[in-house]
């Protein structure tokens, strides 16, 4: 049940408002003025607060600040009987949520409240969201390749340079690129991911660069395309090594040239856009075969990163594997197994064809149908492909 606080120096108004809220299946808490109920913010958590204005001691627009200093996420609605448009502006830019006058409309206040708490709502699943993204693209291991893959990440990410990731299936290239853009002046701005394998070479461009509507038997509206939706941003071609030719043109003019053209239309779009991309194919080889440009690989290869194999930083397995337990019992609600030492030497001992993914998969399966404590019987039991 959402939890509000409601802060004015008039009893009625404080009681007129608790009744209303709590009719609305809402737990109301109330204070006096400012002093009493920064001391109650500080022992009891709150979803929303309405606050007055003209206070005794220290005035709304005080408290305002203070809550928005130390409970940045907790929305607060001004409460205001000499309301003014100056006054409004003021508190939306200390923080506010809303303004409301008085004397208040029943509705006005059921609408704020609605709107403050799905917002406190929206800001706290978002957190978590972040918090997943991120504890998932975490890049574990302290080998040599990896603290040297580290130290490139960290000179080149702030940069503005193109970027092409190589790096057999399942090594993670996708975290490195999510790791430079993390560090780099962009993260603030989209990160747009093109999984250029899964996009039928008839589709591609559309993908990329968008249409217009009509422009071909399915377009039925406009769409704006990936380069588009990554203006100002970053874009990474993950698998660039299996875009089609006619693609790979469009992509070269828009590093070229910085616009882009959407299917079905002559108008050229400006985009300013980052480009990471990657491959787990040697594009030299696919060069020579005709599959892929030249010109188009020296404009992605300004900084080239390798991301090393599994079976060459051996000594991180330990580590992932304790990585990867943490998270895939958190995601499955088990509680949290433990590896013995012979377990770890036995995963160590692994080729690991299919890299870090490989060991997830393998991870996974063991922390399902393995009790409490894994050892290296497990491992060479459920390392297996085939184990059954």
């Amino acid at each position: 049940m959402s939890k509000i606080l409601v802060i004015d120096d008039e009893r009625s108004i404080r009681n007129t408002l608790k009744d209303i809220l709590e009719f609305e299946k809402y737990t109301v808490v109330t204070a006096e003025d400012g002093i009493k109920a920064l001391d109650i913010v500080k022992q009891e958590k709150f979803d929303l607060v309405f606050c007055d204005i003209k206070m005794p001691q220290i005035d709304g627009i005080e408290v305002l600040e203070k809550l928005h200093e130390n409970y940045p996420d907790l929305p607060v609605v001004m409460i205001s009987g000499h309301g003014n448009i100056d006054t409004a502006v003021e508190c939306i830019k200390k923080g506010a949520f809303d303004f409301i006058e008085k004397p208040i409309d029943l509705n006005r206040l059921l609408v704020c409240s609605r709107n403050g708490l799905e917002h406190k709502s929206l800001v706290q699943e978002t957190k978590v969201l972040k918090k997943k993204v991120s504890k998932g693209n975490r890049m574990v291991g302290e080998s040599a390749p990896m603290l040297r893959l580290r130290e490139m990440i960290e000179r080149v990410a702030p940069t503005d340079a193109r970027v092409l990731i190589t790096g057999e299936n399942g090594t993670g290239k996708e975290v490195v690129a999510r790791q430079l853009f993390e560090l780099s002046n962009r993260s603030s701005a989209p990160f747009v991911e093109v999984n250029c394998a899964a996009i039928p070479s008839e589709l591609i461009e559309s993908e990329l660069f968008g249409h217009e509507k009509g422009s071909f038997t399915s377009a039925i509206k406009q769409r704006i395309g990936k380069f588009e939706q990554a203006d100002g941003g970053t874009i990474f071609l993950d698998e660039i090594g299996d875009m089609s030719l006619s693609a790979q043109t469009k992509v070269l003019r828009v590093l070229q040239e910085k616009e882009i053209t959407r299917v079905g239309s002559d108008k050229s779009i400006s985009v300013n856009v980052r480009v990471f991309a990657a491959t787990n194919k040697d594009l030299l080889k696919e060069i020579e075969k005709g599959n892929f440009r030249e010109d188009l690989f020296h404009r992605l290869n300004v900084i080239p990163i390798h991301v090393p194999a599994l079976r060459e930083r051996k000594d991180d397995i330990p580590s992932l594997a304790k990585y990867f337990c943490e998270i895939i019992c958190e995601e499955q609600g088990i509680p949290l197994k433990a590896f013995k030492e012979d377990a770890m030497e036995a995963l160590k001992q692994y080729e690991w064809t299919g890299n870090i993914r490989e060991l997830r998969n393998v991870v996974e399966r063991m922390i399902i149908l393995c009790s409490q404590t894994i050892t290296a019987d497990d491992v060479k039991v459920f390392a297996a492909p085939a184990f059954i």
